[in-house]
């Protein structure tokens, strides 16, 4: 009898076991499934909630650019103008192009202000049967900062760096293009991360 109840309480030993072994990989898969998707850097619409609830109105002055060789600091500034009114509850003011805000940039709470410091759009691989450019690489360095109407500095990021590869046939001239697909692609692109880091430092 003894001997018995023995091998049934091994045979349930072993089984627990096996289930804990099995299930260890399936936890620790979750863990590194759940570490990912949190860590993307992506925000649903509202997450601006994390940014002090008396700034309601935010400014946003066409960015400045200290690069002479492309001009797409317009085009950038649209595409940051339209991910902070799809991603968060700001009412954004924005620029003419006389400088002045539609409405009274006076009574924003907040100015959100950006300055492209550089910005490198380079060749990074070639067709070997044409010998043609077949993607590029682009990086822009940014100074980004956001001071509400008080002169506290809400955000700020000296140095907001962002890279991304685009594959494209065309020449450079014609891949920088200020009005081409490439560069408003790369807008959107830029303007997200940017979004993403500024919601990010408010939690």
């Amino acid at each position: 009898m003894g001997l018995r109840a023995n091998s049934r309480s091994s045979s349930r030993m072993t089984t627990r076991n096996a289930t804990t072994s099995a299930s260890r990989p399936v936890a620790f898969a979750a863990a590194v499934l759940i570490a990912t998707l949190t860590g993307c850097g992506y925000h649903q619409v509202g997450a601006a909630t994390h940014v002090p609830a008396n700034v309601r109105v935010l400014a946003v002055p066409i960015f400045q650019s200290k690069v002479q060789a492309y001009h797409t600091e317009t085009v950038f500034t649209e595409a940051v103008v339209r991910e902070l009114n799809t991603r968060t509850k700001f009412r954004v003011l924005t620029a003419s192009g006389d400088g002045t805000f539609a409405g009274s940039g006076a009574n924003a709470d907040a100015t959100l202000r950006g300055t492209v410091m550089s910005e490198t759009i380079a060749p990074l691989t070639f067709d070997s049967t044409s010998g043609q450019t077949s993607s590029y690489l682009v990086t822009v360095t940014a100074k980004v900062e956001m001071v509400s109407h008080d002169g506290a500095v809400l955000y700020r990021n000296d140095a907001f760096a962002w890279r991304e590869q685009y594959q494209s046939t065309q020449d450079l001239s014609g891949f920088v293009q200020e009005d081409s697909a490439a560069v408003r692609r790369m807008a959107k692109d830029f303007s997200q991360a940017l979004v993403s880091d500024m919601l990010e430092s408010f939690k």
